[in-house]
């Protein structure tokens, strides 16, 4: 990835991958991995100006992924900062570099950060129910499986069915 200009600040950096805010010359980037045929049967789809509001949207966390050599990986937005119930939700996560473990690495820094530095009491998800990788990544994560929304997501002429799945911060301190 090129940087022009100032160096980019990493939310957070593993030595495996570097989290850190979307810019907005990364929506190219965001957009054709979100369109990706291997993602795109899994995840929502924005447009350029979606993802472009949510970087100004102060109840929003979008984030790249990168890996060590400061190539973007992925991506992952973050909604509910600003709930008052202080419930927050993993809305996308998005790898392009498959079978790394990038996702498992993101979601794991994502889950450490958000309980230790926010007040966040429930962090949740929701995956598609013909997404069993992901699920199974999910509840590997500490994640309670909650419940099923049926064909609550219109996908062209047919509908898919989302799994919710939580982690609270009482089991997350727990696991530690």
């Amino acid at each position: 990835m090129k940087i022009i200009g100032r160096r980019r600040q990493n939310l957070i950096d593993s030595g495996i991958i570097r989290l850190r805010r979307t810019e907005e010359d990364d929506l190219a980037f965001v957009i054709e991995a979100e369109r990706d045929q291997q993602n795109s049967l899994y995840v929502g789809q924005w447009n350029q100006q979606e993802h472009r509001d949510a970087l100004q949207d102060p109840d929003i966390l979008h984030i790249i992924i990168e890996n060590a050599a400061e190539e973007p990986a992925g991506y992952v937005i973050v909604t509910g900062l600003t709930d008052p119930n202080l419930s927050v939700c993993i809305k996308r996560i998005v790898v392009v570099k498959k079978g790394s473990g990038y996702g498992k690495e993101t979601l794991r820094l994502l889950k450490e950060w958000l309980f230790r530095s926010t007040s966040v009491h429930r962090l949740w998800l929701d995956v598609k129910t013909h997404n069993a990788r992901a699920r199974h990544i999910y509840e590997g994560a500490g994640f309670t499986p909650e419940g099923t929304l049926r064909e609550c997501v219109k996908v062209g002429d047919r509908f898919d069915s989302l799994h919710i799945l939580s982690i609270l911060r009482t089991e997350y301190e727990a696991g530690r």
